[in-house]
């Protein structure tokens, strides 16, 4: 109902979208790229101790690496490797 009481104009109104639709804001993510993510995201899972601390790792900048972990890795072979090497030795460092 529109505030003065009487109802809205049919072709006025909003037609209901999906509420829960991901838009997306450029073309999809490679499939080696989207490996590369995957894998990097389950390593810091598994060796950091955790969804939080593999998520702080893995989004916060790094200068060492210069940059983000999680794009780092994305980008490449070798940054994947940087990435990877860097978790093992957190991890290592962690269990000592």
């Amino acid at each position: 109902m529109a505030p003065d009481g009487q109802q809205a104009e049919p072709s006025l109104a909003r037609p209901r979208s999906n509420l829960f639709r991901h838009r997306r804001k450029g073309p999809p993510q490679p499939p080696q790229d989207a490996r590369r993510q995957g894998a990097i995201s389950t390593l810091a899972f598994q060796l950091l101790g955790g969804r939080d601390p593999a998520l702080d790792f893995l989004n916060s900048d790094n200068a060492l690496l210069g940059g983000r972990p999680i794009a780092i890795a994305t980008q490449s072979e070798s940054g994947y490797a940087a990435v990877e090497r860097e978790i093992r030795t957190r991890s290592a460092a962690q269990g000592a």
